[in-house]
């Protein structure tokens, strides 16, 4: 019987001990067992690299030597991965905790098609564990980019695993032969979009992108009202234009991004009430300004 294929899990850590820790806790009470864990660390005063090694010592620890964003500092783990023959690539974000089946079903599913490249679990929120926070994702005709069922009660509506255009970074599978042919993560994106690049690219090339219901995993870092910080603003607005750039988008989506964003520079701008938004609003500036100069990796400042 052949052993079941090598996977690489890739967690990136950066002064999130605790979350770190119960990320690998779960990984390991997981049901699949021929996976390799590697915690990508970026400059951690914490205690986090200590505290892996001695709560895991079978868990190998990379310093990163300097910030290179979620892109960047995963091309790290998954050049670490292809060279020590990994089969499939789980880039991981720290602050998730995963169903001992996770893995174990996420990897089923991608074996059944050699067509399938890219796999992405059921996340919920890790505060409301039965609310959904992204079954998949999808891109209209605009371009705009929506994580199906996002805030709704888990009634059981998603059962088989199904085709969808992009999955959530916080949990994303990636066979070696995608990676192989359409190349790691663009380093340009930083952070932000740089996964629904990675799976339009995939797609562009014949691999289908899946959602597995039956993978389940919870994730800390964006809650039903999440409000994000301005930096977030930036990278959205910044990395949403060079993602239309680099993939040629039609022009029914630039006019749906221009229009959006002179809607709302507009209102942060005039509008009283959104007197509080001003530093989103330079912000978003800021990141349509280093779009048109080609600016990219990390925000300046």
């Amino acid at each position: 019987m052949a052993a079941p294929p090598l996977v690489y899990c890739l967690i990136l850590n950066t002064n999130r001990r605790d979350d770190t820790l119960e990320c690998l806790r779960s990984l390991h009470a997981g049901t699949y067992s021929n996976y390799r864990a590697v915690v990508l660390d970026c400059g951690s005063t914490d205690g986090s690299v200590e505290a892996v090694r001695s709560a895991f010592p079978g868990v190998e620890v990379v310093r990163l030597e300097e910030n290179r964003g979620y892109a960047g500092n995963n091309n790290v783990g998954i050049d670490l991965a292809l060279r020590r023959r990994a089969e499939w690539v789980f880039v991981l974000n720290e602050d998730t905790v995963l169903d001992p089946a996770c893995l174990a079903r996420l990897v089923e599913a991608g074996e059944q098609d050699p067509a399938t490249g890219i796999l992405g679990p059921m996340v919920y929120h890790y505060d409301e564990p039965d609310v959904i926070q992204s079954a998949g994702g999808t891109l209209d005709a605009r371009w705009e980019g929506a994580h199906l069922a996002r805030n709704e009660p888990d009634r059981h509506h998603f059962l088989d695993p199904h085709p969808v255009q992009w999955i959530s970074g916080c949990a994303i599978l990636v066979r070696r032969g995608v990676i192989e042919q359409v190349g790691r993560l663009d380093e340009r994106f930083f952070y932000y979009w740089e996964e629904t690049d990675w799976c339009v690219r995939a797609a562009k090339v014949g691999w289908r992108i899946l959602h597995v219901p039956a993978a389940k995993l919870w994730h800390k870092g964006v809650q039903r009202d999440y409000r994000p910080n301005p930096r977030v603003t930036y990278y959205a607005t910044r990395n949403r234009l060079l993602l239309l750039s680099k993939h040629r988008a039609p022009a029914i989506a630039w006019v749906t991004a221009w229009t959006q964003l002179a809607r709302t520079l507009a209102s942060w701008s005039v509008k009283p009430r959104w007197r509080h938004m001003r530093p989103h609003r330079d912000a978003m500036w800021r990141g349509i300004r280093d779009f048109l100069r080609g600016r990219w990796g990390q925000m300046p400042g």
